[in-house]
């Protein structure tokens, strides 16, 4: 499993939130709380948005830790909107190529889960893939497969019946294979505008997620970056918090969209 954050707001230095909290996400790359996995040291990567159309993106294979170029970039980049991801590879190999964030023009994505035994239904999921997008799988993961597939389902125009319809269609292979582990989707969303943060899991254990919002600046976590719990809101099962443009983040029921997926199918 791997840890992240996500920032919405005023623009601010990434390292505010990247490496000074006393649970910042460096600090959670070494010793993560709330994870199966204490250590995420598969990698990292931040992507952020400035003044280009298409967001900034670093990644890199070494542990966050050990990497003094993400420090300096940190404290050198400033954004209204930023994601940062650490990485505890469930399979595919140790490569920058594996390494969230993940961007399609102005879309990009993080993601913290897996779908279970991905290697049975593999090509099937990339099958899933536009054409015309297939030469950004650079890749191995399902996480990329996933949000690759998602442009097949709309998630450009409609971000959440987009992507609750990719969860369904890759639930749905999962169950034709047989396959018993689950489908686990703690994942983040952006234009570069509007922001989305899912919780889901076909077995209704999705790795954990927390949102905090002061004076209209909203960071989502997997875990808090300090003790002082009070200030956080987890993000329930089978919700998508949404942040439109600078308004008032609220949660939407994504169980009811993903097998709304499964009803129109079997209809």
């Amino acid at each position: 499993m791997c840890r992240w954050i996500a920032y919405q707001g005023e623009p601010t230095f990434l390292d505010a939130l990247v490496a000074e909290p006393a649970h910042s996400l460096i600090a959670q790359s070494l010793c993560a709380a709330e994870a199966k996995v204490v250590t995420n040291g598969d990698g990292f990567g931040i992507g952020w948005y400035g003044d280009r159309e298409r967001p900034g993106v670093y990644r890199e294979v070494r542990p966050a830790w050990s990497d003094e170029n993400l420090r300096n970039l940190c404290h050198q980049v400033r954004s209204p909107l930023f994601f940062a991801h650490v990485r505890a590879s469930t399979g595919p190999a140790i490569a920058r190529a594996n390494c969230h964030p993940f961007t399609v023009g102005r879309l990009m994505f993080m993601h913290n889960g897996q779908i279970g035994q991905f290697c049975a239904i593999k090509r099937r999921v990339e099958a899933m893939i536009p054409d015309d997008l297939y030469h950004h799988r650079s890749g191995t993961t399902d996480s990329e497969a996933l949000f690759l597939a998602a442009f097949a389902h709309g998630v450009e125009q409609d971000p959440i019946g987009g992507m609750a319809a990719t969860l369904n269609a890759v639930h749905g292979l999962m169950l034709k294979a047989g396959l018993r582990e689950a489908l686990r989707f703690t994942a983040c969303l952006t234009d570069g505008t509007d922001l989305y943060a899912f919780r889901w899991a076909s077995d209704g254990r999705a790795p954990t997620l927390y949102w905090r919002q002061t004076n209209g600046n909203l960071v989502v976590v997997s875990e808090p970056l300090d003790g002082d719990r009070a200030q956080w809101t987890e993000v329930p099962q089978g919700c998508v918090l949404v942040a439109r443009n600078g308004r008032p983040a609220v949660l939407h029921g994504l169980d009811e969209a993903v097998a709304g997926g499964r009803a129109a199918k079997a209809a």
